[in-house]
């Protein structure tokens, strides 16, 4: 079964093409991260015109390269939601015309659960049963996954997640946007120095909170630089350090914990933050020790991208057992959920 797929969540435009039986075949991505730097941040407006603007092109591009054609397409997948509404509606009016034009089915994916299943990609992917902690944007948590569709929340966020405390911290120490990644750039030229908390590292439970380790930064600046700004450089780096420390300290004792919890030896990593370094070097260690094994996508498939969205579009479709020529004609009217909790989905 072919599949094109389609993510336009937020500040990136991708398509790929995934093939039941040869994998994926290719995937182009536009990044918007130029366009919004200036204003310090993502504007949803300008996110949904530039996705109008990149998604037929992109689509050419992936087509070419896989040297196929829209008539050898299977089915469509497009992103329906948790994200941008002016966003994901570029990406799904884009698939459903496409589909109601082909005669081919379509299926909206959930945007977690293509950052879930992400490492399935790889070329030793995963078995299932495994523990996930899914670390993307405003998300972090620890699910447990039996199959497709088959999650059970164990641990979420009560506040910030870790991503939103990464790029909230790196605008404390007036870094640039996207901030995250210029955090974790600068820790590396960081020393051991200062010490931040580890919140909630021993509350005997699953579950995360960084609002509090953000708020104890703003006062370890504010302790250093009456006026609230760090102009020395190595202070500068020597904070962000101890802070990416308390972060992967503790979403590493987390996994360890849920993997201890659900007697499980397999846990998969995915989303933005599961790009982090130094999370994956903390991960591999503490997993070698108790004989466990984790799994990452590869680093062009933590962030955003349609290579998950044709993925888990192609797995929800081909266990519904749907293709372009056994299925009646679908309503091709569409929706998107700007707010869609992952626990709501079901086995397709």
């Amino acid at each position: 079964m072919l599949v094109l797929g389609f993510e336009s969540s937020c500040d990136e435009t991708g398509v790929a093409l995934y093939d039941t039986a040869k994998g994926l075949l290719a995937h182009a991505l536009h990044s918007q991260v130029a366009m919004h730097a200036e204003f310090g941040g993502v504007v949803p407006e300008l996110a949904s015109r530039d996705h109008i603007q990149r998604a037929l092109p992109l689509t050419e591009l992936v087509l070419k390269n896989a040297n196929k054609s829209l008539k050898d397409l299977d089915g469509i997948a497009y992103t329906q939601g948790p994200g941008l509404a002016g966003a994901l509606l570029v990406g799904a009016s884009i698939a459903q015309s496409l589909a109601f034009t082909l005669n081919v089915p379509s299926v909206g994916v959930h945007h977690l659960e293509g950052h879930l299943l992400a490492p399935l990609l790889e070329e030793n992917p995963p078995q299932f049963p495994f523990v996930a902690l899914l670390v993307s944007g405003g998300h972090s948590q620890l699910m447990r996954v039996d199959g497709i569709g088959e999650y059970e929340l164990l641990g979420d966020t009560l506040d910030d997640a870790a991503g939103e405390a990464f790029d909230k911290t790196a605008k404390l120490l007036g870094l640039g946007y996207p901030g995250g990644p210029a955090l974790a750039k600068l820790a590396t030229l960081g020393k051991p120095r200062f010490t931040l908390p580890r919140p909630m590292l021993n509350s005997k439970d699953l579950d995360f909170s960084f609002s509090g380790l953000k708020t104890a930064v703003l006062t370890l600046i504010n302790n250093n630089q009456p006026l609230g700004e760090i102009k020395d450089a190595q202070t500068q780096a020597d904070v962000a350090y101890e802070f990416q420390e308390s972060v992967t300290e503790i979403l590493t004792a987390k996994c360890m914990a849920a993997l201890r919890e659900t007697g499980l030896d397999n846990l998969v990593v995915s989303g933005g933050v599961g790009a982090n370094t130094r999370l994956r070097e903390k991960l591999n260690q503490a997993t070698k020790r108790k004989l466990c094994k984790v799994s990452y996508p590869r680093l062009e498939f933590c962030t955003d991208n349609g290579a998950m969205i044709a993925f888990a579009g192609a797995m929800r479709l081909k266990a519904m057992g749907l293709n372009a020529t056994n299925f009646q004609k679908q309503d091709y009217a569409f929706s998107v959920k700007p707010r869609w909790d992952l626990a709501e989905l079901t086995k397709p």
